[in-house]
C-alpha cells in the first residue's frame, strides 16, 4: 500500500456556540482558528450547514466563508457541506462564483445531500421550492456544467458570477449513496465518519472500485473526517470530550441546545441505551494527548488509506480548542 503519512490534515469547524456565548462569540472564535489553521499548515477549512440548532452557528455557511476567507490570505475555504436539496442550483452556484472571484482559488464547494435539519425546519427551508432530494444528481451536474462552460456561447440561464470558473466540488456522505455518485461522475470524495461511521470502510471501497476519470479527476481522492480532542494530558482530553457527548445526547433526545461544559462524570447524565448510542456514533474520535492523537491518525491512516484527513473538534473553552488543533498539526507532522 502507498505511504500515507504525509497526507493533508485540514478543519472542519460547525462554528459552535457554547452555553452562555453568543453567535458572534462563535464566529470570532471561528476566526481565530481559520487565521492558526493557515498558519500551522492546515491544507483546507470547511463549514458545515446546519439549521434549528442552538448550538451550531454556521447557517449563513456561504457568509461565514466570505467572513472567514477576509480574516485569512492563502487558507482554502470551503463547506463541508452546502446541503443542496434546501437550495436552488443557481443560488448556490451564484454564492459561490462571488466568493471565488473575491478570493481565487481559495474556495471548495462541497455537496450534501442530507437537509441537515429536523423535518419541520426542512419544510421551513423549501418553502414552495418544488425541489427534492432525488434530484441531487442533476443538480450536482448542473452546478458543475456552469462552473465548467467554455466557449462564448453561454447558458441561456448562467449565474453571475460563476460561469467557467472550476470551482471544486466534493461530494460529502455518511452512506454508500454518495459515495457511488461520486465515483460515477469522477469527483473528490469525503465521508462523515466524526459522527456516522459505521460505512466509512465499505463507502470507501465502492467509491475506489467503481470511479470513473472525469475532466475534473483523474483518480479517486478520498478524505476522512474524524473528531479529534487534543490536551496535554489524557485525563484532560477526556474531560474536554464530555462536551460533545453531551451535545449528542441532546440532539438524540430531540432537544439541541448550546454546546456543554464538560463534566468530570458522565454517568449521571446518560441512561445505557444512551451511552452506547453516543459511544457508537463517536467511535471515529481521537482523544488524549499528543502522543495518542499521533498514534490514532497513523492507524487511521493506515485502515483506510485516506489521501486526507479532516479533524473537527467540538469544545468548550476558546483556548482549549485552539490548542486542540495545534496539537493535532504538531501530532501529524510527528508522523
Amino acid at each position: 500500500m502507498p505511504d500515507k503519512k504525509n497526507a493533508p490534515l485540514s478543519v472542519l469547524d460547525l462554528a459552535p456556540i457554547p452555553q452562555g456565548a453568543s453567535a458572534r462569540d462563535a464566529f470570532h472564535t471561528s476566526r481565530s482558528l481559520a487565521q492558526q489553521s493557515e498558519k500551522l499548515g492546515f491544507h483546507r477549512y470547511w463549514v458545515a450547514e446546519h439549521h434549528n440548532m442552538s448550538g451550531i452557528a454556521s447557517a449563513a455557511t456561504s457568509v461565514l466563508i466570505g467572513y472567514l476567507a477576509a480574516n485569512t490570505e492563502t487558507l482554502r475555504l470551503g463547506s463541508g457541506g452546502i446541503m443542496l436539496p434546501n437550495h436552488a442550483p443557481l443560488v448556490i452556484a451564484e454564492q459561490f462564483g462571488t466568493l471565488e472571484s473575491l478570493y481565487p482559488g481559495r474556495i471548495d464547494l462541497g455537496l450534501g445531500r442530507a437537509p441537515g435539519s429536523d423535518q419541520r425546519t426542512m419544510m421551513a427551508l423549501r418553502r414552495h421550492m418544488a425541489g427534492h432530494v432525488d434530484n441531487f444528481p442533476a443538480d450536482v451536474a448542473e452546478l458543475i456544467r456552469w462552473f465548467d462552460h467554455s466557449g462564448e456561447e453561454k447558458p441561456v440561464v448562467q449565474p453571475v458570477p460563476g460561469t467557467g470558473l472550476k470551482i471544486p466540488v466534493w461530494l460529502l456522505g455518511s452512506s454508500l449513496y454518495s459515495a457511488q455518485l461520486a465515483a460515477q461522475m469522477g469527483l473528490p470524495f469525503a465521508f462523515a465518519s466524526h459522527f456516522a461511521p459505521d460505512m466509512l470502510l465499505q463507502a470507501l471501497h465502492l467509491y475506489r472500485e467503481n470511479f470513473k476519470p472525469s475532466a475534473r479527476l483523474e483518480k479517486p481522492y478520498a478524505m476522512v473526517c474524524v473528531n479529534v480532542v487534543a490536551a496535554d494530558s489524557e485525563r484532560d482530553a477526556r474531560f474536554l470530550f464530555t462536551s460533545m457527548q453531551q451535545q449528542f445526547i441532546n440532539l438524540r433526545r430531540g432537544k439541541p441546545a448550546p454546546l456543554p461544559a464538560p463534566v468530570e462524570n458522565m454517568d449521571n447524565l446518560w441512561s445505557p441505551s444512551e451511552q452506547y448510542g453516543v459511544q457508537q456514533a463517536l467511535s471515529m474520535s481521537i482523544v488524549g494527548d499528543k502522543e495518542k492523537v499521533r498514534q490514532g491518525l497513523a492507524a487511521l491512516l493506515r485502515e483506510t488509506q485516506a489521501d486526507e484527513v479532516m479533524v473537527n473538534g467540538q469544545i468548550f473553552d476558546r483556548a482549549a480548542r485552539l490548542n486542540s488543533f495545534e496539537l493535532a498539526m504538531q501530532a501529524r507532522n510527528e508522523l
